[in-house]
């Protein structure tokens, strides 16, 4: 209901910024063959009508701007509010069953297990918001050390592939090629932050019915100065369309093969804001929808 009224707004403010448009031109024209013999008023007259119809544009475009960014606010708190009650009642309802039921101690290690998956859930969803609210106030520049990428990447698989409950060859980090060692100077949970978070959307992503994951990570030298990292996966893939929107705070892609993934919109804008203020950049590449994506994350060497 609440999307139907936004598409309303939308499509009226655009209606009258169009109107209101047209009437400035219309009186604009006017103007001008009424005083074409007068040359002052007929310039004063075409200035002072660019102006008000460059304001109705503007106006208008800031409004349809404010509308959909209310919009994925919305979507946003929707996504958080079910990513945060759906670990809470799972937790409730298994602390309830231990309590009123006696279970062999399988069942209560089963059931321990589940819990404790769901609190790293619940935490990972707290403290990406945290970190979303953070980055985006200020520069990170304290606490940065050098940090030998190979290792972390590892690290980070190792954590995702716990966390999903995957095989050791769903995700694969390629060799590195000769003995160079590839380090950056950052801030090294900031940069475990954007990593983790490409290796989750890799995963997430991929076809529910695919019996096998596989998800290919590369580090390569780039551009002499710089490190890549990319993530290539043979997932749900992305349109052309999107891949740059998919960067902006809280955006997620529409469609019915993405709606029931649930998220809050937030992992790929950490992702690029952790990117940016380490002074390098991340991109999106796809074939386009069912055909897989690659996410490369690009950072300066260190000197």
């Amino acid at each position: 209901m609440n999307f139907t009224r936004r598409r309303g707004a939308i499509a009226t403010f655009i209606t009258l910024g169009v109107l209101l448009t047209g009437v400035a031109i219309t009186l604009n024209i006017a103007w001008i063959v009424n005083n074409k013999a007068r040359v002052a008023y007929m310039v004063l007259g075409i200035v002072f009508f660019a102006v008000l119809v460059g304001g109705v544009v503007l106006n208008t475009v800031f409004l349809v701007r404010e509308v959909r960014r209310n919009e994925r606010q919305d979507s946003f708190l929707n996504a958080v509010t079910h990513e945060l009650k759906t670990p809470i009642a799972s937790i409730r309802l298994y602390l309830d069953t231990l309590e009123k039921r006696t279970l062999d101690e399988a069942q209560r290690r089963q059931f321990y297990a589940i819990m404790h998956a769901d609190s790293d859930r619940l935490l990972a969803t707290v403290e990406q918001v945290l970190k979303a609210g953070e980055l985006g106030q200020r520069e990170r520049r304290q606490n940065r050390t050098l940090i030998d990428l190979a290792p972390l990447v590892a690290d980070c698989i190792a954590i995702t592939l716990g966390r999903h409950g995957l095989p050791p060859d769903a995700i694969v980090l390629a060799p590195v090629p000769g003995v160079v060692r590839l380090r950056v100077h950052g801030i090294p949970e900031d940069l475990r932050t954007a990593i983790l978070n490409l290796l989750d959307n890799a995963v997430k992503y991929s076809p529910a019915g695919l019996t096998h994951l596989d998800i290919r990570c590369t580090l390569a030298i780039a551009n002499y100065n710089f490190v890549a990292l990319s993530v290539t996966d043979r997932g749900l893939g992305i349109p052309a369309d999107q891949l740059k929107r998919i960067f902006k705070r809280f955006y997620r892609i529409p469609g019915r093969y993405t709606v029931k993934i649930k998220g809050t919109g937030l992992g790929l804008f950490l992702v690029r804001t952790i990117a940016r203020q380490h002074g390098g950049s991340i991109a999106a590449s796809s074939f386009g929808a069912h055909l897989g994506s690659t996410f490369t994350l690009t950072l300066p060497l260190a000197t």
